[in-house]
């Protein structure tokens, strides 16, 4: 089966994946030890790089189907030329993503009868070609305008333009895409808004000359007043909940919805050991019970840090030159297109926002838009396991230790279960039994 991918524009850019065949709609997703895109089955992953007006955006194609089939319709603010579009690094938001990704951090209890420093939360700021000239009268007659076309990398690009949307809904069809139905519907505000449309194919010869194993992350820079996501395209194919996480990359801090309500995911629990195992299940769980909780029509915040740096980090930071490749234009000296000559600025002047947004076809009517603050909160989606010591304890207060643990136990499998709504009593099937090394009752008499 062929998968169809939707990925999305931000500031007035919004993509949809369409393909020459129905097929299932999908996503890309999130992982263990840290809780990334790979996770679930249906994700799609945007990276916004925005200062001012100015924005880079990079979609990460995910489509698994032949290479053939696959093409990408994404409304646009304004007619883009062949040097405002790159072919990106797919390493980079495979880096971004698992450096941002809600992580599973490990402390093990110091020995009671020794005075050590005790574990602490952590600090509150964390709350951590050519063409036919009966083409071209076709499209006028559909009021469709090819306003230029071109090749970058492995991709043929064409930019439309369009009176009507059910002429671009006939264009398309004309021209072998399959889309499926309502989306004269969804593509007609985008018309009504002035935009242009960018339709990209893959150019076979350059694919297989190239050697790719996969689609590589197209990027666009573009300039803009306005800073927003459009979704509704998105929606057209869905069948399923969709989730989209957004990386948002400002230089003076966090990036925020203004038309929807952004909750922070939970975060900073103390869950029981056994979770190490089992943190695939546990994040998925864990995300969908907040999701219900919330009412749904919101956007989780799984991460927000200074790119300068990482406490605990669930990967290495990007390099000057991986934020570069990422969209980060402010941290150099630019010099044309998409080549820069690299400065010494610091890495404290990108802060990194994820939002991770779960949303069906009769939720989210409007679509995502952004503003960048200097609000410098630093948060993660932090999952804590705390081992308890094992050693021998010849003391009161290992004996205290000792006694209370099972209590510790006990509360680590109620926020388990308050987190997933996973049943408690199997929960406490898999909790410790016993405590190691128990002080013999004959110190007790002699010490």
């Amino acid at each position: 089966m062929n998968y169809l991918r939707s990925i999305f524009w931000g500031l007035l850019v919004a993509a949809l994946c369409l393909g020459f065949a129905p097929s299932a709609w999908a996503f890309c997703g999130f992982y263990v030890a840290k809780a990334d895109t790979s996770l679930y089955n249906q994700a799609s992953q945007v990276i916004i790089a925005r200062n001012g007006d100015r924005t880079v955006l990079t979609m990460a194609n995910d489509y698994q189907g032949e290479v053939a089939d696959f093409a990408m319709v994404v409304p646009v603010p304004t007619v883009l030329q062949e040097e405002q579009v790159h072919v990106g690094d797919p390493a980079i938001v495979e880096h971004l993503d698992a450096f941002s990704a809600p992580r599973l951090v490990e402390y093990f209890d110091p020995d009671p009868c020794t005075p050590v420093a005790q574990y602490a939360p952590l600090p509150s700021n964390l709350a951590l070609s050519g063409r036919a000239e009966a083409e071209v009268l076709a499209e006028d007659a559909l009021g469709v305008t090819v306003e230029s076309s071109f090749t970058v990398g492995e991709y043929d690009i064409v930019i439309l333009s369009a009176r009507e949307s059910d002429g671009l809904e006939t264009w398309l069809r004309q021209n072998d895409y399959q889309i499926p139905a309502g989306a004269s519907e969804l593509l007609r505000p985008y018309i009504r808004q002035g935009m242009k449309f960018f339709v990209a194919k893959v150019n076979l010869e350059e694919f297989d000359r190239g050697g790719f194993q996969a689609l590589r992350p197209l990027q666009m820079a573009y300039e803009s007043p306005r800073f927003m996501l459009p979704i509704r395209l998105g929606m057209i194919n869905a069948q399923a909940a969709q989730d989209l996480v957004v990386y948002l990359i400002t230089p003076d801090g966090q990036a925020e919805l203004t038309n929807y309500r952004t909750v922070n995911v939970p975060s900073n629990a103390e869950i029981p050991l056994f979770v190490k195992e089992e943190f695939s299940d546990f994040y998925k769980a864990m995300f969908q019970t907040a999701y219900e909780r919330e009412g749904r029509n919101v956007a989780f915040l799984e991460y927000a840090w200074n790119l300068a740096g990482c406490d605990p980090c669930a990967a290495e930071p990007l390099t000057p030159e991986e934020l570069r490749q990422a969209g980060v234009f402010w941290l150099t000296q630019v010099n044309t297109g998409f080549r820069p000559a690299p400065t010494s600025n610091a890495l404290s002047n990108a802060f990194v926002t994820r939002l991770h947004v779960r949303y069906t076809r009769d939720q989210f009517p409007e679509d995502l838009a952004f503003q960048a603050t200097s609000n410098q909160q630093f948060f993660q989606g932090r999952y804590v396991l705390r081992h308890p010591y094992t050693g021998e304890m010849n003391c009161s207060a290992g004996e205290d230790y000792q006694r209370s643990l099972p209590e510790r136990f006990e509360q680590e499998a109620q926020t388990l279960a308050n987190l997933t709504g996973w049943d408690i009593s199997d929960i406490r099937t898999k909790l410790p039994a016993t405590v190691a090394n128990p002080i013999p009752w004959w110190r007790r008499l002699w010490r």
